[in-house]
């Protein structure tokens, strides 16, 4: 299995994230008013408290290329 370092990850994708995450609330709960950036610094934080900073992925997941 390989190790992924998740807040690394989530940092190098960051503006797709943000986006994906921002239309996913606004089409869960259409009436939510939010700031985009505040909720992907807040996501960005759950996910360094809730995953380990290296987390295993099956190797199937991962191209070295």
């Amino acid at each position: 299995m390989a190790r992924v370092n998740m807040e690394e990850i989530v940092d190098h994708l960051s503006s797709e994230i943000r986006k994906a995450l921002a239309l996913t609330v606004r089409d869960e709960f259409p009436d939510a008013d939010f700031n985009e950036r505040a909720l992907f610094r807040k996501f960005r934080r759950n996910v360094g408290r809730k995953c380990s900073t290296w987390e295993y992925v099956p190797d199937q997941y991962v191209d070295s290329n």
